[in-house]
């Protein structure tokens, strides 16, 4: 498990050391223009909507360490060929090779972790593996940004290079990592990876822990550095620096929280933490708006908008040991792989549809921007209550079933709580 956490940490340090300064490279230091950086964040997010499908499949097939190897090799080639690349057909190829390796990495880590642990060691190891993930992000575009100059293009091909290394120096990790023996279907023909999918499909509580999940990503990852950003800057009238602050806040929180929140969720019923999570993301609208369209002072309104972003934290830490850990409960005997690469799909397609709908509305319809995001928030309160009465005591409180399962056996309350 240590292992896989490096992995994640590593994966996540490899994003956030470029992906910040990929428009700045292709538009400026190798001359393409703005139209063909626009092209390469978007290859991005195409290439994982490609192949996140086909990774579900072969993690089910051939188990999550092989396709994990898989794609850090190619998401290696892919940054060291995108710093070298010269010409718009290189880079965009570059970009999709990188794009779609870092999109599977998710997944089979996500599944590593469901196989090396528990349903009660569960929350906790997926909550690591965000604190680490965002740690990875921060450290890695800190350095990156200290690293580049854009009036030197080596220094941008030593940037890609160390990210290669990083991809390369995981794949050597992660070789050595042994789980332990989990079903899954060995040499299955297609056929069977589509039934995968139709079974996927006819599972009613993970169809709708789908549609809550792109809800989640759509009004809050897919705001951050789109349309709240836009509304900031055009409504509140917040500098880049306010900016910077109201994203460190962001992250500061995540840190602080993670580990305060977790013994918290732990005893809590998922669906009524999540329930609680879009709560606290309307009462950040709320905070936004007075941001922008109240009364008072730059002061307040500055502090109102770092508040935004620190309340958006907030809600990503009590969500991490959440969410993932019950895509990993609703998921059949062998099927962690499939389950994740459906939810990792959902996220990609919230993340590809939020900047667009929330940059133009953020930058110019202000008030609506506000009311829209406010009411995506209080749905996500609707739909996980409704999604709650649909799971197993299992599925949704697994802290108080273990309690019922050491009880039933002759044991005692404390003795469950120990456990």
């Amino acid at each position: 498990m240590r292992r896989i956490h490096a992995g994640n940490a590593l994966s996540a340090f490899g994003l956030g050391f470029t992906v910040p300064y990929l428009y700045v490279y292709v538009a400026q230091v190798r001359g393409l223009g703005a139209m063909t950086a626009g092209l390469v964040l978007a290859v991005f997010a195409v290439a994982a909507l490609i192949v996140l499908p086909l990774a579900g499949r072969a993690i089910v097939r051939r188990g999550p360490l092989p396709v994990l190897l898989a794609a850090l090799v190619t998401a290696a080639l892919g940054a060291l060929s995108l710093g070298l690349a010269g010409a718009a057909a290189t880079v965009l190829l570059s970009a999709a090779a990188l794009g779609a390796g870092q999109a599977v990495m998710q997944p089979a880590l996500a599944t590593m972790i469901v196989d090396c642990s528990t349903a009660d060691t569960r929350s906790r190891a997926f909550a690591v593996q965000f604190f680490l993930q965002n740690l990875g992000l921060g450290v890695g575009g800190l350095i990156g940004g200290h690293l580049v100059d854009a009036a030197r293009a080596s220094s941008f091909t030593l940037l890609f290079a160390i990210e290669a290394a990083v991809f390369g120096l995981l794949v050597g990790v992660m070789a050595t990592v042994r789980t332990p023996h989990s079903p899954r279907i060995e040499d299955a023909p297609a056929r069977k990876a589509k039934g995968g999918w139709k079974q996927l499909l006819g599972n009613r509580a993970m169809v709708q822990l789908c549609v809550l999940g792109f809800v989640l990503f759509f009004a809050c990852y897919g705001q951050f550095e789109s349309g709240l950003s836009a509304y900031g800057v055009e409504a509140a009238g917040m500098s880049t620096s306010a900016l910077g602050t109201a994203l460190a806040a962001n992250t500061l929180m995540i840190v602080v929280a993670q580990f305060a929140v977790l013994r918290f969720v732990e005893r809590r019923r998922r669906s009524r933490v999540i329930a609680a999570v879009g709560l606290v993301w309307a009462v950040a609208w709320l905070a936004a708006g007075y941001a922008g369209l109240g009364h008072g002072g730059r002061e307040m309104a500055t502090a109102a908008f770092v508040s935004t972003y620190a309340l958006f934290g907030l809600g990503e830490a009590m969500l991490s040991p959440t969410v993932a850990p019950l895509v990993a409960d609703l998921a059949p005997e062998g099927m962690a792989g499939q389950y994740n690469s459906a939810f990792a799909l959902v996220k990609q397609l919230a993340l590809a549809v939020g900047p667009a709908v929330g940059g133009p509305l953020g930058a110019s319809l202000h008030a609506p921007y506000i009311m829209t995001f406010l009411l995506f928030s209080l749905g996500i309160t609707f739909l996980a209550l409704r999604m709650g009465r649909g799971l197993t005591l299992a599925q949704d409180h697994p802290w108080m079933a273990a309690r019922s399962r050491v009880v039933a056996r002759g044991g005692s309350p404390a003795e469950s709580v120990s456990a």
